[in-house]
């Protein structure tokens, strides 16, 4: 009775830390216009595919703008792009987007990283702002859940896109409190957890957890974590298909 009681105490003990990792940048050589542009270039004809991009490309001088400033605003910018579009077509696209425009750019050590967290005993989720289209095919091929994924998700009336983002908006500061939301559900405790990112825009999530980890940093994240004596990695850049190129 006592051994069972030490192996149930043990297990509550290994399940009770998480490892939060951004995508875009940070497992993959990615960002979110990658599988944005694919969706809006491959609509059900030509004109409409001309359509789509050229309304895009009039809203890029406000998008570039948004994602300087705000995180959130800029990815409601860009999903509104995806306004009238059926979800019938996004789900049929989803594995193309995947198989051409996701899975060559996966950084070669993501799966050995994820594979030594969860050894470790850390539940690995994804917090990211990609769409649950596009997220949910590397999901499966990295061995995580798709109970574990906090993406954004696209409002939908009739089947068809209303260019909206179901709330909250996975972006910036938000994904500190869902990280922190997600931690509380789940029992897990923030002090023993893990974050991942690329970013400087992901300070927030990373300053919420015991551990965080800097993959590939930008300028000022590189800075913040020589400051905080941040781990910094390198997990493989550029991505395989880049440096196929070189």
């Amino acid at each position: 009775m006592t051994r069972g009681l030490s192996t149930c105490r043990f297990l509550e003990f290994m399940v009770s830390a998480a490892a939060y990792f951004d995508v875009d940048g940070t497992l993959c050589g990615t960002n979110l216009l990658h599988p944005t542009a694919y969706y809006l270039a491959n609509q059900a004809s030509a004109l409409q595919s001309a359509k789509r991009l050229g309304r895009a490309l009039l809203g890029g001088p406000a998008m570039a703008v948004a994602e300087w400033r705000d995180r959130r605003l800029f990815n409601e910018l860009l999903y509104a792009n995806f306004k009238g579009m059926s979800e019938d077509r996004l789900v049929v696209l989803a594995d193309e987007v995947y198989r051409k425009m996701i899975k060559p750019r996966i950084f070669e050590g993501a799966g050995a990283l994820i594979d030594k967290c969860k050894e470790t005993g850390l539940r690995v989720v994804f917090i990211t702002g990609s769409l649950n289209y596009t997220i949910e095919p590397l999901a499966r091929d990295l061995g995580v859940d798709a109970e574990n994924l906090i993406c954004n998700r696209l409002e939908f009336k009739d089947l068809v896109a209303t260019g909206k983002i179901i709330r909250p908006v996975v972006a910036g500061p938000t994904k500190s409190r869902l990280i922190a939301e997600d931690a509380r559900k789940q029992g897990h405790d923030l002090a023993r957890s893990h974050g991942y990112s690329d970013s400087f825009s992901d300070v927030p999530m990373l300053s919420v957890v015991g551990h965080p980890h800097c993959i590939n940093p930008d300028r000022a994240l590189r800075r913040l974590a020589l400051a905080y004596d941040w781990p910094i990695l390198d997990i493989d850049t550029p991505a395989r298909e880049d440096r196929a190129r070189t």
